[in-house]
């Protein structure tokens, strides 16, 4: 079975006070070198990643590795506008992959695990997605079946995968990951998060 992976890494951190999201670091990796390397140590297919805002002070991060770099170049619109990117650099260079699994650059506790397992619940519960769930909320990473290509390029501005999740709940296997609830999008987030991760050592 053949996964495509999408590495959405568009967005302009507006709330960070001038630092690039992309670019903090966890276990002494940036955020997008760290995500990026799991996927592809995952090893069922192609990688590519989604930049837009920042591009010049993020690709650098990506030398050498073995991946798809895209631009967005709509990426003020919203996430859809970065799917639809991702998915046409993937499906039109791999008509035979058979799932895409969505992955976002700000959980840094996403990990081969994780990836592996869902996976591996894809494959025993032969589900059409794959989500995770953290607290109320079910979300990506995500697998999707490449059946649900079509609808998420229907996808418009901020409308999301979690929007498509929520439309077929019945057809959706969730895997537990209460580290996903972890979403970095301000300075005070960050700290919060280097505080516990600090805490647990």
């Amino acid at each position: 079975m053949k996964i495509g992976t999408i590495v959405l890494a568009a967005g302009d951190s507006s709330r960070m006070g001038g630092d690039v999201k992309q670019l903090l670091t966890y276990k002494g990796q940036t955020l997008i070198r760290r995500t990026t390397e799991s996927a592809l140590a995952l090893q069922r297919g192609p990688v590519v990643v989604v930049l837009g805002a920042n591009r010049n002070q993020i690709a650098p991060e990506l030398a050498g590795l073995p991946i798809t770099l895209v631009d967005n170049p709509t990426w003020p619109s919203g996430q859809a506008g970065s799917l639809k990117t991702g998915l046409a650099a993937l499906y039109l260079t791999h008509k035979d992959i058979d799932a895409v699994l969505i992955l976002h650059i700000d959980q840094p506790i996403v990990s081969l695990g994780l990836l592996q397992h869902m996976f591996d619940v894809w494959k025993d519960e032969e589900k059409g997605i794959v989500a995770c769930r953290y607290g109320t909320q079910i979300g990506v990473p995500a697998l999707f079946y490449r059946t649900y290509i079509t609808e998420i390029l229907q996808l418009q501005g901020d409308k999301g995968l979690q929007w498509v999740i929520v439309r077929h709940r019945d057809d959706c296997s969730e895997v537990p990951f209460e580290a996903g609830a972890i979403d970095l999008n301000t300075k005070r987030d960050v700290e919060q998060f280097r505080q516990a991760y600090l805490q647990a050592q």
